[in-house]
């Protein structure tokens, strides 16, 4: 059996690595962002511009390095992926992070459109803030 392409086009974004012009190129320019509360910085975000400049330009700066793994896909018949996977994290203070996720995407006009997280928030913040 063949994958989805609603999959397909989730795959993307996390085989990328987040690269800027896959994201931009796969993502609605009206995407809304949903951060589950008690993650660093969640909140909605309504745009990619507030997605990329909002979120990430507050929660990237407290990393060296930090990327979401995904580990499982699997699609329904209603334009959603779901994406199970985990965040891996470096701080500035050189402390290092693993936390679980599930994303729940909302597929529109063959674009991610919206994202739902959720997230092992604690360990995150518990790195982050002693």
């Amino acid at each position: 059996m063949s994958e989805s392409p609603n999959i397909t086009l989730a795959r993307r974004l996390y085989d990328s690595n987040a690269d800027p012009a896959v994201t931009k190129e796969i993502m609605a320019p009206d995407l809304e962002w949903d951060i589950t509360p008690g993650f660093p910085f969640g909140g909605i975000y309504h745009g990619y511009e507030s997605m990329l400049n909002d979120f990430f330009g507050s929660l990237l700066p407290l990393f060296e390095s930090f990327s979401a793994k995904a580990e499982t896909y699997y699609a329904d018949a209603d334009d959603h992926v779901f994406v199970f996977g985990h965040y891996h994290g470096v701080t500035k203070a050189e402390k290092t992070v693993d936390a679980r996720f599930v994303h729940l995407w909302t597929i529109r006009d063959g674009k991610l459109a919206h994202l739902r997280q959720a997230a092992d928030s604690h360990v995150l913040q518990h790195v982050l803030n002693g």
